[in-house]
């Protein structure tokens, strides 16, 4: 199964595209969509679906998972970012791609196995599981390529197996 890891932004959007076979996860891609500071909202939202679907155009994947928002003080980003997440979730779905949703606590809990996990050790386990020399960058792609983690051990669950039409997150 190929997975595409999508960490939602404006400025921008990490990926990270991985195939899993079982247990084993293998790094196929990452990198970051970016737009520019000053360039208006909407335009910003049509190169982020422009650059998602040339994505999943080449990459073909399966599924894609996606981070759920966290909003903690800045509602204002928060907005901006709801509205990035709403055009990537648009894009899959136009796309045929299934989509499948996690929370920061759901990823850490599946790629650390604690779900209070902090920022670093969830990069250095992603890096340790797709056995990498170093932490990928930027953030944004470290932060997808941890919810295709996610998704791929979730994917591979009991449940899943029993009933291939269960779409319920971690």
């Amino acid at each position: 199964m190929q997975v595409l890891g999508i960490d939602p932004g404006v400025a921008t959007v990490g990926f990270g595209v991985i195939s899993s076979d079982r247990s084993v996860q293998r790094l196929i891609q990452y990198g970051a969509i970016t737009t520019p500071a000053g360039m208006p909202l909407a335009a910003r939202l049509n190169l982020i679906a422009q650059d998602l679907e040339q994505l999943i155009e080449q990459f073909h994947p399966d599924e894609m998972a996606v981070e759920e928002l966290f909003f903690s003080k800045n509602i204002t980003t928060g907005i901006a970012v709801a509205h990035a997440r709403g055009v990537i979730l648009c894009t899959a779905e136009r796309l045929h791609v299934p989509i499948y949703e996690y929370t920061p606590m759901q990823v850490k809990q599946a790629v650390v196995g604690y779900g209070l996990a902090e920022k670093s050790q969830v990069m250095d386990m992603t890096r340790r599981l797709l056995k990498l020399k170093s932490i990928p960058r930027p953030d944004d792609a470290a932060d997808a390529l941890a919810i295709a983690i996610c998704h791929s051990r979730s994917a591979t669950s009991l449940l899943r197996r029993r009933d291939p039409s269960v779409r319920e997150t971690v």
